[in-house]
């Protein structure tokens, strides 16, 4: 028999969870609050020491298996080691830039996460995408910033060299030049994540020394306390849970790799109690107090190489586990006619209503008005003397209130079931992102439910799903660290390929894979593991996307193959003549000694369990009398029938009605349903009910974002794909937006206008399958590279339009006269590239690819890559179609008079909101004058009474033969970004807003031109002129940088756009707080990304010699404006180059009497060293070798300094 104890620990924020294995094979499991100082110094040595009786001794521990938040906790609270970033010349601000896109795009305050360096050495050197030298590396340079670092006590640094993950050889040499200056935590990129993407590796190596000395110390701790021993010596063994779902050594434990090292634990326990109980397939349901971990498992774990967490990019094998702010301790909000749950929590203190803490009403208190905790079996340790039960008198009178103010005559119980009811709702979207947008049918899966305070909300989860088997393990409430106890030893490694895929790949597949197998191996072997499982991976990717699938390796053509299966099944289509390019490689070991699972099979007999307490539980809509059964009283075979309470030691399960509980012969909860679903249809038709108000508002939402990730997964232009530059929405049967993802504020307020159009123009010619496209500027449109595809959603039968979905995406190139389609110096638009107006796309299922071609090459100036645009439209198509098959399964679920009744109860809602907010808002009016000379002149007048305004811009110059005429869509899209962001709360974006507000458009103005006049600039910089002119009229901020800086290059082969952001205006919130900007990230009517500076090298032949902030460049006042930015590009070879920009002969102005901002400036550094400054809108072609650098304009201050 075995002599030692085997330990399996989770050390979580709140709690620690310990699970003993004694000598005999008895599972011991124990819950330690994670801090609590007066009684013990290290939850998980004190509960190991716990289970051995008082004293710890080495020799009676065999194997200790850790899973720790150490690491997560220190960055959630940025408490890691002083780090300095050694970093390529031109980039010190790289990481902090990164993409330039802001979080919330309706926020007036942009709030970013710190960044965790706190210090920056720029390294002379730099490698060109190929690997080769561009300059060599200088070490003389950075000795002095060393030596200053260490000076002021920073012992760690990271290494991040442009391309190192191509050629290592400068990062080699500078880490010893870094070791050698005397720093202990030396991390370097190309170990670390050894994959293309400057700002995700970046982000991943820093964590890595900001973290490892923390985990170094922590890890050195616990190995002591225990007497631990490396693998293979006589003595306990300690290892620890990484990211990525394996075990590895203490000593090997990184930083990069600890980030998600509880979560994995529950989900390989997830993963590891469902193939016992029988089930392959699962979604695992981790529901705590602040917040719910999702997961999904078909025969595989789920790994993602980019992850954020805690605002920072990592890089790296982690578990594919889904975090949504809905726990316990998420706490009620009741607003008037519309109720939410979360984000916020209550905590562990003071803790919901029912601790007795003065808490506020959480989930938790909703369970406990519905009767499912009860506090007569429920500990009682509240209260000053920790004797008290659960104040369920306190949960009842204060939803006593809420009913009696904003219930709309609901009872108490039934204003507690509609929260509870949202909050279901909420997780249940988070299981559809890892489940129903990749293309998983969940309703065939088992919902394997953990945590806490899953029990309480496992069936009504399922039934949101459409699932019908919960599974519930006997430890369930300490999953993760079972799931630690089934992991395996294992290890991986990474590398970049980036080469076709052909016949001929096999020899260069096989020499990286080997190289990659000796590595793991040698890892593994030193961990003490001599049988190891090696599994080889290529991840591939259609030549010019960026969405690379993983797939195992056998040959090129068995991988081909395989890929196209996996993109057909996730993305709903393959392109068989495009070339698949292998993205990167990667090898897996795992242990093949399988830990022995400790669960028995005990003998069955099926019998109905008895009950002689009963209680009551309020279950869709009314009081229910249910069994109340002890847990530990209940046998294998014996089942229990909804609505009934089973009571555990650390959670309650809820059996809600329709349900059935049985204890499976492994000592499981299986529960399944066994009468079909009541659907309550027809509730508020006619008046809206608060609860489902906010129940379709996310479902409506849901959708339109399920749409932008089938959009982005299927696009192949960087534009879309990787900068973001489109929308997606849900309109009702009249064409108005119901739902609109927040993608670019651009688009929110102007797609309703194409729908319309659409609607308008094909009257009495709509059929199923049907699907149009337009850009069409005076019917409908924006700018010609917004191609708005739009489909009809018909009923059943065909007949009748119930819906329609629509996706706009940003084109790379339309045509016109310079390559990307932004033409600064047009004066027509024929000249800005080709008009699409009213074009059935597919006609009844038939895709018209030949009439599309025609139309986007049968111009004066064609479009210059019309397969990018045939796909990219293909792609807005799968994405309509993806929002149609979401709008049928909720017609299905909730019937269509309450789909379609919804669908104007969400504007309504909008529309008051709006017009609450116009109650406290004063008269106002702007005079904004841009470069062009034209001034735009807006008046808003409130009428308090009627909670109504007018905006009205008589006065704005008359349309010019310049292109920054801007379409009355784009007037409605400012008008309406700007009263969302005046709202200052979450509300959703749909017609509604606009309802209150009356809009005056001079015909014939800059802002609502008539054909030919020129309008590609209306968009992008028109709009952000608008904006700044409302926002001034209201006295809420001051002028942003007003441009987007819009830089196009290009020729034949190649062509990009990108904006360029600035730092964001001052101003002030309602209550008449004043905030400051932000530096580098993009404001108001765009939130477009740029691509990663690695891919944009690795893409087009060009050099990105800096993009870096302007320190002190913002406009001053009592508030300060962010700063803005510098960015220089060099191009490779001869390229046309375009810019599109205002604020060049003006400075944004300050707001309340604070200063200006400084004006913009765009420079070409020829090759005779001559630098000339371009015009705000102008025209050049560049040599190879010739640079362009963009100094953008800044924003204003606010306030008198």
């Amino acid at each position: 028999m075995n002599k030692v104890w085997d330990f399996w620990i989770d050390r979580g924020g709140t709690f620690t969870d310990v699970i003993g294995r004694s000598p005999e094979g008895a599972i011991e499991p124990l819950k330690l609050l994670s801090e609590n100082p007066e009684a013990y110094e290290d939850a998980a040595i004190e509960g190991i020491r716990r289970l051995l009786g008082g004293t710890i001794d080495a020799a009676r521990i065999g194997t200790v298996r850790m899973g720790t938040t150490v690491a997560t906790n220190a960055l959630l609270e940025r408490k890691g080691d002083a780090t300095v970033l050694l970093i390529t010349r031109g980039f010190r601000d790289a990481l902090r830039i990164a993409y330039q896109a802001r979080p919330d795009i309706f926020a007036k305050e942009i709030l970013l996460p710190e960044q965790l360096y706190s210090r920056v050495i720029e390294v002379p050197e730099r490698l060109r995408a190929d690997g080769t030298v561009e300059s060599p590396l200088d070490l003389s340079a950075v000795a002095d910033g060393l030596a200053e670092a260490r000076s002021a006590g920073i012992d760690a640094a990271a290494i991040v060299l442009m391309h190192a993950w191509k050629n290592p050889a400068h990062e080699l040499a500078l880490a010893d030049a870094v070791r050698d200056a005397g720093f202990a935590q030396v991390s370097v990129s190309h170990e670390v994540s050894p994959l293309i993407k400057l700002v995700g590796r970046g982000d991943t190596t820093v964590v890595d020394a900001y973290l490892s000395p923390i985990l170094r110390r922590y890890v050195a701790r616990v190995a002591a306390a225990l007497g631990a021993t490396p693998p293979g010596q006589p003595g306990p063994t300690l290892q620890f849970m990484m990211s990525s779902g394996g075990l590895t050594a203490a000593e090997r434990f990184q930083g990069k790799d600890a980030i998600l090292s509880g979560p994995a634990g529950g989900v390989v326990g997830m993963a590891q109690t469902a193939a016992i109980a029988g089930f392959d397939k699962v979604i695992g349901f981790d529901m705590g107090g602040t917040s719910t971990d999702v997961a999904h498992y078909a025969g595989e774990y789920e790994r993602a190489f980019d992850t954020e967490v805690a605002g920072v990019r990592i890089r790296a094998p982690m578990m594919r586990v889904h975090t949504v702010a809905a726990g316990g301790g998420s706490i009620l909000h009741a607003e008037p006619g519309r109720f939410r749950v979360g984000p916020d929590s209550a905590g562990a203190y003071p803790g919901p209503a029912c601790y007795r803490n003065g808490g506020p009403l959480t989930v938790t208190d909703a369970n406990v008005m519905l009767g499912k905790l009860n506090p007569d079996f429920f500990p009682p340790i509240f209260g000053p003397g920790q004797d008290q039960p659960l104040d369920r008198d306190m949960v009842s009178a204060r939803f006593a209130e809420i009913a009696a103010e904003a219930g709309d005559g609901k009872s108490p119980e039934e204003v507690a079931e509609g929260f509870v009811r949202i909050a279901v709702e909420n997780m249940a979207n988070a299981v559809k992102k890892i489940s129903v947008q990749r293309g998983y049918d969940v309703t065939r899966y088992l919902l394997n439910s953990f945590g806490g305070a899953g029990g309480q909300h496992a069936c009504l989860v399922a039934d949101a799903l459409g699932m019908e088997k919960v599974l519930i393990h006997p430890l369930s409430g300490l999953l993760s660290a079972y799931g630690i106890g089934l992991a395996r030893v294992s290890a991986s490694r990474q590398q970049m390929v980036v080469e076709p895929l052909e016949d001929g790949s096999d020899s260069l597949i096989t020499s990286v894979l080997d190289d990659l197998s000796a590595q793991v191996m040698q890892e593994m072997q030193a961990q003490g593991v001599t049988g190891a499982e090696i599994r080889p991976r290529l991840y591939l990717r259609y030549d010019g996307t960026d969405t690379a699938l993983p797939v195992a390796y056998g040959t090129p053509a068995q991988a081909r193959a395989e890929f196209e299966a996996a993109h057909l099944a996730q993305f709903g289509f393959t392109t068989p003549d495009k070339r698949v390019i292998i993205d990167s490689a990667e090898v897996e070991a795992t242990d093949t000694a399988a830990p022995e699972a400790p669960e028995s099979e005990a003998s069955r007999h099926a019998s109905e369990a008895q009950t002689d307490t009963c209680t009551k539980l309020f279950c869709n809509g009314e009081w229910a009398l249910a069994g109340v059964f002890r847990r530990a009283a209940l046998a294998p075979g014996n089942s229990v029938t909804g609505p009934a309470l089973i009571i555990e030691d650390n959670q309650t399960i809820v059996v809600e009605p329709g349900w059935r509980a049985e204890i499976t012969t492994h000592d499981h909860v299986l529960l399944s349903r066994q009468e079909r679903m009541a659907r309550d249809m027809a509730i508020g038709t006619t008046e809206a009910d608060p609860i489902l108000l906010e129940v379709f508002n996310n479902l409506f939402m849901s959708i339109a974002e399920q749409m932008g990730v089938t959009l982005q997964n299927t696009a192949q232009s960087v534009n879309i794909k990787e900068r973001l530059d489109f929308s997606c929405a849900v309109f009702d049967a009249t064409g108005a937006l119901v739902a609109n993802a927040p993608h670019m504020p651009v688009h929110l307020g102007s797609m309703d206008r194409s729908v319309e159009t659409i609607i308008r123009l094909n009257e009495g010619d709509i059929h199923p399958g049907d699907v149009f496209a337009l850009n069409a500027p005076y019917n409908g449109g924006t700018h010609l590279p917004d191609i708005t595809v739009v489909t009809p959603v018909f009923d059943e039968g065909g007949q009748t339009i119930l819906f329609w979905v629509a996706s706009r995406g940003h084109h790379a190139d339309v045509g016109g006269t310079a390559p990307g389609s932004m033409t600064p110096l047009a004066t027509t638009v024929d000249e800005e590239g080709v008009l699409i107006d009213n074009f059935r796309l597919v006609e009844q299922g038939q895709f018209r690819e030949d009439a599309l071609r025609k139309i986007l090459g049968d111009h004066h100036y064609p479009c210059r890559n019309i397969d990018m645009n045939v796909a990219d439209l293909k792609a807005q198509i799968a994405a309509n179609a993806r929002g149609i098959n979401e709008l049928r399964k909720m017609v299905v679920n909730f019937g269509l008079d309450v789909v379609q009744a919804y669908m104007g109860h969400v504007q309504d809602n909008a529309a008051e909101a709006v017009a609450r907010v116009l109650e406290k808002l004063s008269d106002g009016d702007y005079a904004y004058e841009t470069d062009t000379g034209q001034v735009i002149r807006v008046k808003i007048t409130v009428d308090r009474a009627a909670r109504e305004a007018t905006v009205d811009f008589t006065g704005t110059s008359e349309a010019r033969k310049n292109n920054f005429n801007a379409p009355e869509p784009v007037t409605r899209a400012a008008v309406l970004y700007v009263f969302r962001v005046m709202v200052e709360a979450p509300i959703p974006m749909n017609a509604g807003c606009l309802r209150p507000i009356r809009i005056i458009v001079p015909e014939g103005s800059m802002l609502s031109p008539r054909y030919p006049a020129a309008v590609v600039a209306g968009n992008v910089e028109t709009s952000q002129h608008v904006t700044n002119a409302l926002f001034g009229a209201m006295s809420a901020m001051a002028n942003s940088q007003g441009t987007m800086n819009n830089l196009t290059f290009g020729n034949y082969e190649f062509q990009y756009y990108e904006t360029i952001c600035s730092g964001s205006p001052a101003g002030q919130f309602n209550d008449g707080r004043q905030f400051s900007g932000t530096s580098g990230v993009h404001v108001h009517m765009t939130n477009s990304r740029l691509t990663d500076p690695e891919i944009l090298e690795l893409r087009f032949p060009v050099l990105l010699e800096n993009f870096a902030l302007r320190p002190g460049s913002g406009g001053k006042g009592a508030a300060n404006a962010g700063d803005g930015t510098i960015r220089t590009l060099r191009f490779l070879t001869r390229m046309d180059c375009a810019i599109l920009s205002s604020h060049r002969n003006r400075p944004p102005q300050g707001g309340a009497g604070g200063g200006a901002g400084e004006a913009g400036r765009t420079e070409v550094r020829r090759l005779s060293g001559a630098v000339e400054v371009l015009n705000a809108c102008d025209q050049t072609v560049l040599e190879a070798g010739e640079a362009v650098t963009v100094i953008t304009p800044t924003a204003g201050g606010f306030g008198r300094a």
